[in-house]
């Protein structure tokens, strides 16, 4: 089966088309800028030359059309007509407490997570539109929901609830939902395959270290805590969020500054994390390393402070799993900074954790960074959360 699987932002959409049975790429892309003047789609086909398209895309279909256009065009498409798309595959940001797997998608479902969207307000009415349009222009093609928050909805009570009156837990469902829960769900599986031990059996710690970056815990084959709460602001810092802090930081900003609420929370979203730590200077990891190797002292002000919470999160999940098998670093900073790794595993030594430099230096593979002698092990893990997407389709489908 052929699986088209879509990540629909406010003003943007990833696709790739997978074949579920070799599970190859066969073709990908972006569409840049919907409903922004200057809007564009970039497509590329497996072994292909990569096309950008500067075309007008109002809205999201516009978006999903230009991608099926893409798909089954005579010279660069892959499918010579859209019958050979078996299913749609689409990434839902929050489901709440309603969803704790993937779903196909009927008028129920789509009621439902229209009423999480106030858990998601940039990010749940995005992935409804682009639902919508795919259920236009592909009227008779299933469609599977696959919820980035699900993973996680096997917490237990304590790790997921705040100490907040408990009428706004009933009220509101204000509790712990965290998110990346396909990437903490396909890297914590994929590092039990490679290592050729039972799923059930580990202790995994996943390190989801991208621009957006959280840490889950998953004993025996399920999610028991993770970094990210009610929103992406909680936990780590990142590439522009604030991450964890005490929270009258927020009036008392406001009232120096003379800011009301909105603003102090762009502020923490978007002027926070690295960025800000950095004084301006990057929120991209590369320019931050390149920074630290030249002595720049606000890049390694941040990149000290990013690694430090790291290794901190890593030692409250293995207090709270009482011990630890296997630690995961994934995504685009996980994957492909070997600095990060280094500077937050100095710090595991408690652990028994000894790198293995070489291995550490590796990129785009699945790889144990660590020495045979090392208690714990430490791997690189790539996350693949399209091919996980696509899988869950194909399940839910056949």
């Amino acid at each position: 089966m052929k699986v088209l699987v879509i990540n629909c932002g406010s003003s943007s959409l990833k696709f790739q088309l997978i074949d579920s049975e070799s599970e190859k790429c066969l073709a990908k892309g972006l569409c840049e800028r919907i409903g922004i003047e200057g809007s564009m789609i970039t497509y590329a086909p497996e072994d292909g030359e990569k096309e950008k398209t500067v075309t007008p895309m109002p809205d999201h279909t516009e978006a999903i059309r230009l991608v099926l256009e893409a798909l089954t065009n005579q010279k660069t498409g892959v499918v010579g007509s859209l019958d050979e798309i078996g299913a749609v595959g689409h990434r839902i940001v929050h489901g709440g407490e309603k969803f704790a797997q993937s779903v196909v998608i009927d008028a129920e479902v789509l009621a439902a997570v229209e009423a999480c969207n106030d858990l998601a307000p940039l990010h749940n009415p995005a992935n409804l539109i682009g639902i919508d349009a795919c259920r236009k222009l592909m009227p008779n093609t299933p469609m599977v929901g696959v919820f980035d928050t699900a993973f996680h909805q096997t917490m237990p009570e304590e790790a997921y609830m705040y100490g907040l009156p408990y009428e706004y837990y009933q009220k509101y469902k204000i509790r712990r939902y965290g998110f990346h829960g396909t990437s903490h769900s396909y890297v914590s599986k994929r590092a039990a395959e490679v290592l050729g031990k039972p799923y059930e059996e580990l202790k995994i710690i996943v390190c989801h270290l991208g621009n957006g970056a959280s840490v889950s815990a998953v004993k025996g084959g399920k999610c028991v805590d993770t970094s990210m709460g009610l929103t992406p602001l909680e936990g780590l810092m990142m590439g522009t969020r604030s991450g964890d802090m005490d929270p009258a930081i927020i009036e008392f900003l406001a009232h120096k500054e003379g800011k009301g609420i909105d603003e102090i929370m762009a502020v923490l979203n978007k002027k926070s994390g690295v960025l800000g730590l950095s004084d301006n200077l990057s929120s991209d990891f590369r320019d931050l390393e390149d920074g630290y190797n030249a002595g720049d002292e606000n890049a390694i002000r941040a990149l000290k402070a990013y690694c430090y919470r790291v290794a901190k999160c890593i030692g409250s999940y293995v207090a709270a799993m009482n011990g630890v098998d296997v630690i995961c670093f994934t995504a685009g900073i996980g994957e492909n900074a070997p600095l990060v790794r280094t500077f937050v595993c100095s710090y595991l030594g408690y652990l028994g954790v000894e790198l293995d430099q070489a291995a550490n230096a590796k990129r785009g593979e699945d790889i144990a960074i660590t020495t045979p002698q090392s208690r714990t092990t430490v791997m690189v893990i790539p996350t693949n959360e399209e091919l996980a997407i696509a899988r869950e389709t194909v399940r839910l489908v056949k």
